[in-house]
């Protein structure tokens, strides 16, 4: 009998003025943070989830808050970790953005890093999908994600603000407490947050986890107890989350506009579901099984430290060619440390326990970033434009057992162009972009040298380091043409050319990556990708019924991918004594692919008893081939989304919503299928108002009620 994942979550007192109970009925405007147009003028493909469908959601990664968008899933690694895809991309593709500028973690140096973003009161999140978004970050061909918050308030605070909240998760015993205030205190706005979430492992179905049939052969007689215990555990060890957030902002506003500094600080620590096996060369066999033993009882965790500061601000100009001055300087320090322990030990002895079982140690990654950047609104009655200008350095390092990669340091210079207006046949947007990017790296090559010793010769490795520095410069453009056909339909076509330089994972990588079980070999003479997308949709509405159909074809010129070693050959390398320690030898190529697909929804909304009543259909289907028509590997499998939702006077919700996954059977190079499931998930909102000021909101939600095992194709450990 299955059972359910009740989640109770989010019981959050909001302290609230007479002014704000009021206006809460009236129309919403949602915007677009990117060029100051209301949603509904924005031709470009987008989708916006608002700050409070967040807070009633519960805590999840930033993958999983946006996973049931169309077009957009999740590739995660564990419950803390989930990057976005779109359409078929992620990675450095996609570019999650914080207030408009990229965050600059280190979640595109491998799949089990988490994307550091503090989603507790925020604004809302908008999702860019295609390269149309290229203004905001260089080499956007999958897209953007950005999240936006208003820890510096561009407005001042009419009233006090105080926003407590309490989350239980009973999938892994989990919980979460934050605090929100705002206020504007001696004609300063003053915003000040703090969240500390805490959860363990997550329970899961027996027989979930799956072992390779080869260990189970090889390891049958001395370990056939172990793996039955395995196979039977109802819970996945090293899924548990940990995280503890703080949010400090400061601005004046005036006629001139604003000026404010922000302090942001996210600790974490994670737990890593599967590590691959260590290097084994220099032990002999004996010493192999005892080491596999001991891995199988580890502990393998990630923390995260990272603090940035933010100033941004805006000048008013009262002449006729510059209306305004938007301008923007990061500061950003991040830093990740992948560690070992044995099951049980504390966190504060787990580095010198990994010093002691293991002489390889933590090993840390690290991103330091400085970014400066200004608007210029040129804009005239007729229409709209501006002049945006960027400018970065980013230095990446990683020290450590598992340091595949030198570091390296990026500088880049952005200028763009951005036009939109109005014609009597249809509207017209523009961009333009152009990129002079430096990046500076190095590769390390071990060669095998025979020394003489009197009588004996001895064999030793020198590594051979090779430096690196390049000079790359990328020009990319979008436009988009939208026409109202008549007050029910209207079309937009949208084209571009993007260019993405290599990123220096892909240029300089050389070194064991155990998180995926991979030896990974960058290439320093990788092409810039060039992207040609075309996009085409469809927007209805009338009487309560509404469909969006876009169609998208995105074809890309030297798509640069890791390619995994077949099992000949690495069979082959290793009767050679070239087993590259157990790991699969990946390495990084180009070849022109191909990705098109569409995302297709239907809906109808009709009034039943005391408020309104919705049912929504929506399908996403992407294919990936490359030019020879093999698949790209972990190409999002398609989905049929159902939902139904009742909602009256804002104060209560309920929604169910089922998302059905096909099976994926368009597989890579040495890339197994995926069958398909169904996720149904459940939640009921309430809001209890108390008097004019106090309100209380409850929100109660179940997810994969069906208790469903799934896989998710595009994650490395499905």
């Amino acid at each position: 009998m299955s059972y359910l994942r009740l989640v109770l979550a989010c019981v959050s007192l909001l302290i609230i003025s007479k002014a704000y109970s009021s206006e809460s009925i009236e129309e919403i405007i949602v915007t677009s943070s990117f060029i100051d147009e209301q949603f509904n003028q924005i031709e470009n493909p987008i989708h916006i989830v608002l700050g409070e469908d967040l807070d009633s959601s519960g805590t999840q990664s930033l993958g999983e808050s946006i996973d049931d968008l169309l077009g957009v899933s999740s590739t995660d690694y564990g419950s803390g970790v989930g990057q976005p895809v779109i359409r078929g991309m992620t990675g450095n593709r996609v570019k999650i953005l914080k207030n408009g500028m990229v965050n600059r973690d280190v979640s595109g140096l491998g799949a089990d890093h988490i994307n550091d973003i503090d989603l507790q009161n925020v604004q809302q999140i908008e999702v860019v999908r295609g390269p149309s978004s290229l203004l905001y970050s260089n080499g956007t061909i999958g897209g953007i994600v950005n999240v936006v918050d208003n820890t510096i308030a561009k407005k001042d605070f009419t009233e006090l603000k105080l926003q407590l909240g309490l989350e239980f998760q009973s999938v892994n015993d989990g919980n979460s407490q934050n605090i929100f205030y705002q206020d504007n205190v001696g004609g300063f706005n003053l915003t000040a947050s703090y969240k500390d979430s805490s959860f363990d492992n997550f329970d899961i179905p027996h027989g979930a986890i799956l072992y390779s049939e080869e260990a189970h052969e090889e390891h049958e007689d001395e370990e056939h107890e172990e793996h039955e215990e395995h196979e039977n555990e109802d819970f996945l060890s090293n899924s548990d989350f940990e995280s503890t957030s703080k949010r400090i902002g400061i601005s004046k506003t005036g006629d001139w506009r604003y000026l404010g500094i922000s302090h942001v600080n996210k600790e974490s620590i994670y737990g890593i579901p599967f590590h691959g096996e260590e290097h084994s060369e220099g032990h002999d066999d004996e010493e192999d099984e005892m080491h596999g033993s001991e891995h199988e009882e580890e502990r393998i965790f990630s923390t995260t430290d990272s603090d940035e500061i933010d100033i941004q601000g805006s000048l008013n100009f009262k002449n006729n060619w510059l209306k305004k001055i938007d301008f923007h300087f990061r500061d950003s320090d991040y830093s990740l440390t992948e560690q070992h322990a044995e099951s049980g030990e504390h966190h504060d002895e787990d580095e010198e326990h990994g010093d002691e079982h293991h002489a390889e140690g933590p090993t840390l990654f690290k991103n330091e970033s400085k970014e400066y950047g200004a608007t210029f609104d040129l804009s005239r009655e007729t229409f709209s434009q501006k002049l945006v200008i960027n400018y970065l350095e980013e230095d990446t390092s990683i020290v450590g057992s598992e340091a595949f990669m030198n570091p390296a340091s990026s500088e880049e210079i952005m200028l763009g162009y951005y036009l939109s207006r109005d014609f009597e046949l249809f509207h017209f947007d523009f961009g333009l972009r152009h990129d002079r990017i430096s990046k500076k790296g190095s590769m390390a090559h071990n060669e095998a040298h025979e020394e003489h010793d009197g009588d004996e010769y001895h064999d030793e490795e020198h590594a051979e380091i090779e430096y690196f520095d390049e000079d790359i410069n990328s020009t990319s453009f979008a436009l988009s043409l939208g026409r109202e056909i008549n007050d029910m339909l209207d079309v937009s076509l949208g084209i571009a050319r993007v260019e993405r330089a290599p990123s220096v994972v892909e240029l300089y990588m050389n070194g064991p990556h155990l998180s995926t079980g991979r030896l990974e070999v960058g290439n320093p003479n990788l092409d810039s990708e060039i992207s040609k997308n075309i996009d085409l949709t469809f927007n209805y509405e009338h009487d309560g019924f509404y469909g969006v159909l876009n169609f998208f074809r995105n074809d890309v010129n030297d798509y640069i991918y890791l390619l995994d070693e077949t099992e000949e050959e690495h069979e082959e390398h290793e009767e050679h004594e070239e087993d590259h320690g157990g790991l699969i030898l990946a390495e990084y190529f180009q070849r022109d692919a191909e990705f098109r697909g569409y995302e297709l929804e239907l809906g109808k909304t009709v009034d039943f008893a005391r408020g309104n009543l919705t049912f929504s259909f929506g399908k996403d289907d992407v294919t990936g081939e490359f030019s020879d028509g093999s698949n790209i590997p972990r190409i999002v499998a398609a989905r049929n989304i159902y939902s139904i939702s009742y909602s009256e006077n804002e104060n209560f919700e309920v929604k169910l919503k089922l998302k059905d996954v096909n099976k994926q059977d368009d597989v890579g190079v040495n890339e197994t299928s995926t069958d398909d499931y169904q996720m149904l998930d459940f939640k009921l909102t309430k809001i209890f108002t108390f008097d004019s000021k106090i309100n209380l909101k409850v929100s109660v939600f179940g997810n994969n009620l069906l208790d469903e095992v799934a896989r998710n194709h595009t994650s490395f450990v499905k």
